[in-house]
């Protein structure tokens, strides 16, 4: 499955409680809709005031065709759809959002573990935009985190669910990868992963310990944003 993210930041004149309400009741029933959009999910943060960004919305597709499209390639800030949904949402982001302080990210999904068969609706989910370590390649990058950190990150204790997303244009694209881990519960969260805004997190056993310690093998830490949210669907029409 191919997905666009889109990491929002609110207008400055808005309050995070203004943002939601917009966001969710009047921007989220039109941009469910866009034309190829087969699954649609809003992740909220649990913890506002030390999120690094409002919210999360992800728009998936069966088509990178398709995704295109609607939504534009990489780097498209400029994009200006003249038709459909995907033109009505377009106007509508200018009421809500700071757009160019709107990083996103257009990958291809990997599911690595499902406990859950797919249902995520409700479950609490930590995201981590990652930047590689200065002196590697993309390819190398990707090499250690697939094969190396993945491995070790899907047996975390507590994740029910663990994808990563790979980018369709490395070239282009803000971060070099999106890693999300699952939860059903935010406790568990927090002790695996740490809470928001917790870059100094040093857990002291088992898998988080491992895979915490593997990060300085490939990832740029302080240049890696994270989001913990709790994920609503708002449309799922991929059969899962």
């Amino acid at each position: 499955m191919y997905k666009h993210v889109a990491l929002l930041v609110r207008q400055d004149d808005m309050t995070h409680e203004e943002f939601v309400d917009y966001w969710q009741n009047e921007h989220t029933p039109i941009a469910r809709e866009i034309e190829g959009v087969t699954r649609y999910q809003t992740v909220l943060p649990t913890d506002p005031e030390n999120a690094e960004f409002d919210g999360i919305a992800e728009l998936y597709f069966e088509d990178l065709d398709a995704l295109h499209d609607a939504l534009g390639s990489e780097g498209s800030r400029d994009y200006d759809p003249d038709r459909g949904k995907a033109k009505e949402a377009r106007e509508d982001v200018d009421n809500f959002l700071a757009i160019d302080r709107r990083p996103r990210f257009i990958g291809e999904e990997k599911v690595q573990k499902d406990e859950v068969n797919g249902e995520t609706d409700g479950l609490y989910k930590h995201s981590a935009f990652l930047v590689r370590k200065e002196g590697m390649t993309h390819e190398e990058f990707v090499d250690h985190w697939q094969n190396e950190h993945t491995p070790i990150a899907r047996e975390i204790e507590g994740v029910v669910k663990y994808n990563t997303v790979l980018p369709t244009d490395p070239e282009n694209a803000e971060f070099d990868g999106v890693a999300e881990l699952y939860f059903e519960d935010l406790d568990a969260l927090h002790d695996a992963l740490g809470s928001e805004g917790s870059r100094d997190y040093d857990p002291d056993r088992g898998k988080a310990k491992e895979a915490r310690e593997d990060v300085d093998n490939f990832l740029a830490i302080d240049e890696r944003p994270r989001f913990i949210g709790r994920e609503t669907v708002q449309k799922d029409e991929t059969g899962n």
